[in-house]
């Protein structure tokens, strides 16, 4: 038994089968009247007719598909960024081709051409580094796409971020309430906006606590993960340097924290309060559970959808960015400094 065509929906429902396409398309929905599209809604409902979106495609040129690029997909980050994402644009008929570039910039540009070549008609984008000649070749290109938790160094894109630098302000006011003064840092990678934006808040935040600035309390990591994190707090432990209280770029990196504590028999809060930064879902739930700046991911994912979709249905209109307000969420990883014995 063949499928249902547009064809079939049309003559049931009496009508042309130009007027039932519009009526099944979201987008043009609103060009037929509202009786007249639910009665086809209802017989393709009960047909069991299902549109063809590589036909509609070709005879639109509009695929109603997006990219959406992201470094890692096992960083617990990202998943509610894809979530707002969708929650945005299947309501209007739109799907993501989610693609993972394990920071790889030859795997990133692969797949975007990939991407380019099933006519997807934007891309929201994850990955992005301070200077990135990818995607700036491509918004040269006109190509629509925005920037999810990146920014890029001229903000030439349209980007949707948190506000990191307030974020590592309110950590390192809330860690100099308990009264740490000697505060690491574990930053990110400084090729990354928020790498340099939250390590520049820290820096500043202790100034204007008074707190004059240790080179030696501040460990670069390589990348956002656990195992940097571990890396970086251990070069810290080792080289002797007195601190009380670490503020890790993110929560991996503050995990990585965690790790060390426990191999090296340290506990915390007691030897070393410790806050991460993002808020994913699990660090509720580590022992103790960890104080951490929280953002807003489903939102922003959400706001990028929405910012896009407005790109491409208003090209004309100026790009705009949105930075959204961090909270932070007070866990048992902090503590006042354990008394130093005489």
């Amino acid at each position: 038994m063949r499928p249902p065509t547009l064809r079939d929906v049309a003559l049931q429902a009496g009508v042309h089968p130009a007027t039932a396409s519009r009526a099944l398309n979201p987008e043009t929905r609103g060009l037929v009247n509202e009786d007249t599209a639910n009665r086809v809604i209802k017989v393709a409902k009960a047909l069991g007719y299902r549109p063809n979106p590589i036909a509609r495609s070709l005879k639109t040129a509009r695929s109603a598909t997006i990219g959406l690029l992201v470094p890692d997909l096992t960083n617990p980050l990202f998943p509610p960024i894809v979530r707002g994402v969708e929650q945005v644009l299947s309501p209007v008929g739109y799907s993501a081709w989610i693609v993972n570039t394990d920071n790889d910039l030859d795997r990133e540009r692969s797949q975007v051409m990939s991407l380019r070549s099933r006519q997807v008609e934007g891309f929201i984008i994850a990955t992005a580094r301070l200077h990135h000649p990818l995607l700036e070749q491509l918004h040269a290109e006109g190509v629509p796409m925005v920037l999810v938790n990146r920014r890029l160094a001229d903000g030439g894109v349209p980007s949707v971020t948190p506000d990191d630098a307030a974020g590592a302000t309110m950590a390192v006011a809330h860690l100099t309430s308990l009264g740490h003064t000697r505060i690491a840092h574990l930053a990110g990678p400084q090729d990354t906006s928020t790498g340099v934006v939250r390590l520049r808040a820290y820096r500043e935040a202790l100034a204007a606590h008074g707190i004059e600035e240790d080179p030696a309390l501040i460990a670069t990591c390589a990348s956002w993960t656990e195992q940097e994190g571990a890396v970086g707090l251990r070069q810290l432990l080792d080289s002797g340097a007195d601190f009380t209280a670490v503020l890790g770029g993110n929560d991996m990196l503050a995990l990585g924290c965690y790790d060390v504590l426990e191999e090296r028999g340290l506990s915390c809060p007691q030897d070393l309060s410790v806050v991460g930064f993002n808020d994913v879902p699990f660090v509720d739930k580590l022992r103790p559970p960890l104080t951490s700046i929280h953002v807003p991911h489903q939102e922003m994912g959400a706001e990028a959808a929405h910012l896009l979709l407005d790109m491409l249905q208003n090209p004309g209109r100026h790009p705009r960015s949105v930075l959204l307000p961090p909270t932070i969420a007070v866990r048992q990883s902090t503590a006042p400094p354990r008394a130093h014995t005489p």
